[in-house]
């Protein structure tokens, strides 16, 4: 006799569970779901992860990961080249399109700084933007508002601001429209530390 053949079901549980926010249950539920699919839709579904991490690229300017190199954002000229909005990771430029305000390029730092946990600047695209630095007007520090966050603002803000680029950060404290007796104290000091004059 040989081995045990193996569960296939199980195996996709465990698999599907590893992913962030799946849990056990949710695992279960994508499993049963995906037997139940027609098999045109698990093989597009198999096909579509299989080419994820063999069919993007690193842009040579702005470190996204997308389907070419330079993405789509940098390779459109009707952007400001010259203002530069500085995020954490590849899926904080959606964010920041979706208020349909910003017309300018973006840099992806893939991580923020936390000497902890090891990551210091070389572990983190800095020396890519400070490359672009010379051709640049202002440069947006849109990292997370937490300790890492603003460590790598403090940090970026140094490095950049002797080179002769504006660099800016962005403001941030009470949501609009959440009433003050339910914000949070550190929402409502970065409210106040952020205060416009009218």
């Amino acid at each position: 006799m040989g081995e045990p053949r193996r569960d296939p079901i199980r195996r996709c549980v465990q698999q599907l569970s590893r992913l962030p926010g799946i849990g056990e249950k949710t695992a279960q539920r994508l499993t049963w779901w995906l037997l139940r699919a027609d098999d045109k839709l698990v093989a597009e579904l198999a096909s579509a992860l299989a080419e994820l991490k063999q069919g993007v690229v690193e842009c040579q300017v702005c470190c996204t990961i997308g389907a070419s190199s330079p993405c789509r954002t940098c390779a459109d000229t009707r952007r400001d080249q010259q203002l530069v909005c500085v995020v954490e990771r590849p899926q904080d430029i959606g964010a920041i399109e979706a208020s349909g305000d910003y017309r300018g390029q973006y840099h992806v730092l893939h991580g923020a700084l936390s000497p902890l946990d090891g990551v210091g600047p070389d572990q983190l695209r800095i020396r890519q933007l400070l490359a672009r630095s010379p051709d640049l007007r202002e440069v947006i520090l849109a990292t997370d508002p937490d300790v890492e966050g603003d460590t790598t603002a403090l940090y970026l803000a140094r490095v950049l601001k002797p080179l002769g680029v504006r660099v800016t950060r962005l403001a941030y404290g009470i949501s609009v429209g959440t009433e003050i007796e339910y914000a949070d104290r550190v929402s409502l000091m970065r409210a106040l530390e952020n205060r416009q004059v009218l």
